[in-house]
């Protein structure tokens, strides 16, 4: 049995310290529509998939799933948003910033052959917004026919 190739993801779940202030970020800032709710937890509707955040206290309590926290500015989720376009991250870049939301720094063109901008929300979770340029991807190689 082949899982990965077998099953869809459908969800991501973000895991939060406080999800009154993820719920205002997502939906308030990103867009996103609110679908769900219910205590320590909220998911999402957007392009493609469902993004949920649940509370680390209350999975725990209800879970047993470690409610342990990483010292602040340790990253070890990205979410990645590839665009159609370069112009495209700059001008989300544009809009995002204006509704408050603090991006590392402007857009730029990096080594890997993408333009890419990077802000994170209220805990901590990276995001990342990219286009290919001209060329598509950098030095990557193609492993399997998708």
């Amino acid at each position: 049995m082949a899982f990965a190739q077998e099953q869809a993801i459908s969800d991501i779940c973000i895991l939060v310290e406080n999800i009154e202030a993820t719920v205002a970020f997502y939906t308030e800032k990103l867009g996103f529509k609110l679908r769900r709710r219910a205590e320590g937890f909220a998911d999402f509707s957007g392009v493609g998939l469902t993004l949920a955040a649940w509370e680390l206290d209350h999975l725990n309590t209800h879970t047993g799933v470690s409610n342990a926290r990483g010292p602040q500015g340790i990253h070890k989720t990205c979410i990645a948003v590839e665009l159609k376009s370069p112009d495209l991250v700059d001008q989300y870049f544009k809009e995002l910033h204006d509704k408050g939301v603090t991006f590392v720094k402007p857009p730029e063109d990096y080594l890997w052959n993408a333009r890419c901008a990077y802000f994170s929300d209220p805990d901590g979770t990276v995001w990342e917004l990219y286009a290919w340029l001209k060329g598509g991807p950098g030095d990557y190689h193609q492993i399997h026919d998708e």
